[in-house]
C-alpha cells in the first residue's frame, strides 16, 4: 500500500508538471508559461536594453541567454530616439535561437515606431540610427539619390531653374545623411529589417493575458489577435500617409493610449474595459507606449498594466520591468523585486517602496502627490510625455458590446 501511495503521489506530481508545461495553442496564444518578463520600450538603448536584461537574469555577462523556460515579451518601440535599435534587433534575433532550445521563448511585438520605420515616417530616427547603416558604398549611394531628386524637382518644382541647388544640398543632406539609403534598403517589407517586422506580431496571449504596445480600443475590440497583425501588415503594404488606417490611427492597436491614460474612475470606460476582458477570455492587458516615468504601472485593479517604464535615457534611463509567475505579478527594478498591487486602493505603498528605490525621480514623487491627493477629475496619471509623438488621448467610442 505504501508502494501505490508513493507511485500515486509521483504520477500526480508528474501529471501537475505535464499540465504545467508551455504550449502553443497557435501564433498568437500560449498557454502554460510559468514565468513571463515583459520590457516596454527601448528607443535604440542597447546599454540600457542590457541592463534590464541582466536584472530580469535572462542573459549573463557575454549577453547569451540564461533565462530557462522563460518567455520573453518586447512590446514594441525598440526602434527610434536613440542610435542602437540595429544592435539591438540584431542581438534579440540572435538571443531568441538560443532561448528556443533551452526551452525558453522571445516575442518581439510591431509598435508604432517600427510601423513608422516600414512606411517611411522617420521624424524621430536619429543620425546614429542611420550611421549603424553606413558603409564604403554610402557616399556613392547618396549621391545617386540626389541626383534623383534632382530630376525630381526639374519635372516637378516650377521654380527649379531659380534654386540655388549648392546650397539646397546642403540642407537636403541633413535629412539624407550618409546610410540613410541603405536604412531606407532594409527597413522596406522586402528588406532584412522590413522582414523581421513581417515575422512579428501586433499582439499575443500569454496564459490570461494580453500584450501589445498601444492598447486595444473599443473600434477594434471585436477584432481577433490575428487579423489584428494581418490589418498592419496590409496597412504597411499599402500605406498612403494622406489616408488614416490601423498603422496610424489613433485609436489603433499602434498609437491607442485611453488604456495609459483614461479616467480609472469613469464607470463607462470601465465597463467598456471589462467588455473587452471578456471579449478576449483574459484577465489583464499590458501595454507600453505610454512612458509612466519610471514605475510599472497598475490600472483599473490591474486589469491593465502600463510598462512602459521609460527604459531608455531619452526617458531617463530607468529599469522597470514586468514579470508573471505562478506565485504573483512583480515589478522588478535593477535587483529590487516588488509585487504589484491588485487593487487601485494598494498603489500608495508600492509607489512609496519604488520611490525609495528611486529617490531622484521627481515624476514618481509627482505621482504619488497626485495619488495622495488628488485635484479634481484627476486620474493619478502624468502628462507631461503623453502627447511626446504628437498624438492627443482620444478616448475609445462605444462599449465594445
Amino acid at each position: 500500500m505504501k508502494y501505490f501511495q508513493l507511485f500515486l503521489l509521483s504520477f500526480l506530481l508528474a501529471a501537475g508538471l505535464a499540465q504545467a508545461k508551455a504550449k502553443k495553442v497557435d501564433d498568437y496564444y500560449w498557454t502554460g508559461v510559468e514565468r513571463v518578463v515583459a520590457i516596454g520600450d527601448l528607443h535604440g538603448d542597447y546599454e540600457q536594453y542590457i541592463a534590464v536584461m541582466k536584472s530580469a537574469g535572462l542573459i549573463d555577462e557575454r549577453g547569451r541567454w540564461v533565462g530557462g523556460k522563460t518567455h520573453l515579451v518586447q512590446t514594441g518601440d525598440i526602434t527610434d530616439r536613440g542610435p542602437d535599435s540595429r544592435k539591438i534587433i540584431d542581438h534579440l534575433v540572435k538571443l531568441a535561437k538560443q532561448a528556443r532550445k533551452k526551452g525558453g521563448y522571445i516575442h518581439m511585438l510591431i509598435g508604432n515606431h517600427e510601423a513608422m520605420n516600414v512606411v517611411g515616417d522617420l521624424r524621430y530616427v536619429s543620425d546614429g540610427e542611420y550611421k549603424a547603416f553606413a558603409g564604403r558604398n554610402s557616399a556613392r549611394f547618396q549621391e545617386l539619390q540626389w541626383q534623383r531628386q534632382v530630376e525630381w524637382m526639374r519635372t516637378n518644382v516650377p521654380e527649379f531653374e531659380e534654386l540655388d541647388l549648392e546650397a539646397y544640398r546642403l540642407e537636403w543632406e541633413k535629412q539624407v545623411p550618409l546610410g540613410w539609403v541603405e536604412h531606407r534598403q532594409a527597413w522596406s517589407l522586402n528588406g532584412d529589417y522590413g522582414k523581421w517586422v513581417k515575422d512579428n506580431k501586433v499582439a499575443i496571449r500569454i496564459n490570461d493575458t494580453i500584450f501589445l504596445h498601444g492598447g486595444i480600443s473599443a473600434k477594434y475590440c471585436k477584432d481577433s489577435l490575428q487579423s489584428l497583425t494581418e490589418q498592419v501588415m496590409v496597412a504597411m503594404a499599402n500605406h498612403d500617409p494622406a489616408v488614416i488606417t490601423i498603422v496610424n490611427d489613433p485609436l489603433g492597436p499602434l498609437w491607442y493610449r485611453g488604456l495609459a491614460n483614461e479616467d480609472e474612475s469613469d464607470e463607462i470606460y470601465s465597463q467598456t474595459l471589462d467588455n473587452i476582458l471578456n471579449r478576449y477570455g483574459i484577465k489583464r492587458i499590458v501595454i507600453g507606449h505610454s512612458p509612466t516615468g519610471g514605475v510599472v504601472w497598475p490600472r483599473f485593479d490591474q486589469r491593465v498594466i502600463a510598462n512602459d517604464t521609460g527604459i531608455a535615457a531619452y526617458y531617463g534611463a530607468h529599469k522597470g520591468l514586468l514579470e508573471l509567475t505562478p506565485e504573483g505579478v512583480f515589478a522588478i527594478y535593477d535587483d529590487l523585486k516588488i509585487p504589484l498591487p491588485g487593487r487601485n486602493d494598494e498603489r500608495v505603498e508600492y509607489l512609496r517602496a519604488v520611490i525609495e528605490a528611486d529617490a531622484n525621480n521627481a515624476q514618481l514623487k509627482q505621482r504619488l502627490a497626485i495619488l495622495l491627493a488628488p485635484p479634481p477629475e484627476a486620474t493619478g496619471e502624468l502628462t507631461d510625455v503623453e502627447s511626446e509623438d504628437g498624438e492627443a488621448v482620444i478616448a475609445s467610442p462605444g462599449t465594445c458590446q
